[in-house]
């Protein structure tokens, strides 16, 4: 069964309760955009005006993510160094946290912490697995992923060029890279993130991709509950 995961990329933290109150109770997990203005040009919460604060006090205060006991949430870090931010997401109740091969200066030490926290969730009550997600661009390479692909659960390729932004044409060249990484992988989850549509989607399946994540097809639709399914049913 395909899983279609809604984008949310929020534009203040308001904007983030909206999003993600619009989808709970139709998905189980919802993707969360994080842009930081430095490693792509966009900005999103908490890179935004008053974000970084806000983030700060949830993290001291013990605070969750909106909706976190009803929504599962991959965060997809479209920032810098990623590695200096993971544990605060964690801390925030994230489930999966995705790493872009392109910034990422040290995957090793992103696995090894991951790792960690697996073994840790066996002996302490309240300390959840968090599942690792890789991003490759239309233009890096598979062979990237080969040293740490039996670390990965998820591999998530971008189907746009200029990422970081929605409703941004798809870019069909990510269709033979899919393939091979399905005919190689079969049993590996293959996500797609970015120019997902009703139009693009049976492509993307027919390739091998097992995961659909969209922002605007689901967020511009009147029902997004109608388009999820007919994404899923592609």
């Amino acid at each position: 069964m395909i899983e279609v995961i809604p984008a949310i990329m929020p534009d203040s933290y308001d904007d983030f309760l909206q999003k993600a109150g619009r989808v709970k109770g139709i998905v189980s997990c919802a993707q969360v955009d994080v842009m930081d203005g430095k490693f792509v040009p966009s900005i999103s919460w908490p890179y935004d005006k008053k974000g970084l604060a806000q983030f700060k006090t949830m993290v001291d205060q013990g605070d969750m993510l909106p909706f976190w006991d009803e929504v599962d949430y991959e965060i997809d870090l479209m920032v810098e160094t990623p590695e200096d931010v993971i544990e605060d997401w964690i801390a925030l109740g994230a489930r999966r946290v995705i790493v872009h091969v392109a910034s990422a200066v040290n995957l090793k030490k992103i696995i090894e912490l991951l790792e960690e926290r697996h073994g840790q969730a066996e002996d302490l009550e309240g300390v959840a697995p968090v599942e690792l997600g890789v991003a490759l661009g239309v233009e890096d390479s598979l062979n990237t992923l080969e040293p740490f692909i039996h670390n990965i659960d998820v591999v998530q390729f971008m189907g746009i060029k200029r990422i970081g932004y929605q409703g941004e044409p798809y870019d069909e060249r990510i269709i033979p890279k899919i393939e091979s990484l399905r005919e190689e992988h079969p049993h590996l989850i293959i996500s797609v993130d970015g120019g997902v549509s009703l139009e693009t989607a049976p492509n993307l399946i027919k390739a091998g991709a097992s995961r659909l994540v969209s922002g605007s097809t689901i967020f511009k639709s009147s029902d997004i509950r109608e388009v999820i399914f007919k994404l899923k049913h592609s």
